[in-house]
């Protein structure tokens, strides 16, 4: 249910710009972040990270993009967010006992820590080419194509690559969760 709240922004983002323009589709998509951030501090009593990391981001970006209409600014959004996705991963290789996607609840998928370190790396390099991929769109395409795009890379994406890894880490879903996890 979070992913799907955390997506509202983006999907509202696309559908501003595919009725209005990009300048009100900015507007929209910072306005829906912050509403996130508040729909998830009212359900857990707390600032979540993520999503609050993405509201100041897209605020200042985006705000920078309305004041100066200049669509530059909020172009380059996905880029520090994936970058910094990017970043975290990786840094958590050489931080603490276990790798960033090794620390969350391992309900779903429980998997040994040099498993976890390979998915880890492979989300790592999947963040740091959307980055890249988002830096070049937005500075050699259209704004339509680059709107098509960031919620492509928003959406889509993530979920296909995620699919990409069943085949690697099937044979460690969680069946039966009180054997399974005494792996």
């Amino acid at each position: 249910m979070n992913a799907l709240i955390d997506l509202v922004p983006v999907l509202l983002f696309f559908g501003a710009y595919l009725l209005y323009d990009l300048y009100v589709a900015t507007a929209v998509l910072i306005a829906a972040s912050w509403l996130v951030v508040a729909w998830h501090w009212y359900r857990r009593g707390s600032l979540p990270r993520m999503p609050l990391f993405t509201a100041l981001l897209i605020s200042v970006l985006g705000g920078l993009t309305l004041w100066l209409h200049d669509p530059a600014f909020v172009k380059m959004k996905p880029t520090a967010v994936f970058a910094a996705i990017s970043l975290t991963l990786i840094g958590s290789h050489f931080i603490g006992d276990k790798v960033l996607l090794a620390r969350l609840p391992q309900q779903v998928v429980v998997m040994p820590d040099a498993v976890w370190r390979r998915v880890n790396a492979a989300w790592a390099l999947y963040y740091a080419l959307l980055a890249a991929v988002n830096w070049y769109i937005a500075h050699h395409y259209s704004d339509s194509i680059w709107a098509t795009w960031k919620f492509l890379s928003f959406t889509v994406l993530p979920f296909a690559f995620l699919m990409l890894h069943t085949p690697f880490i099937s044979q460690y879903f969680v069946t039966d969760p009180a054997k399974d996890h005494a792996r």
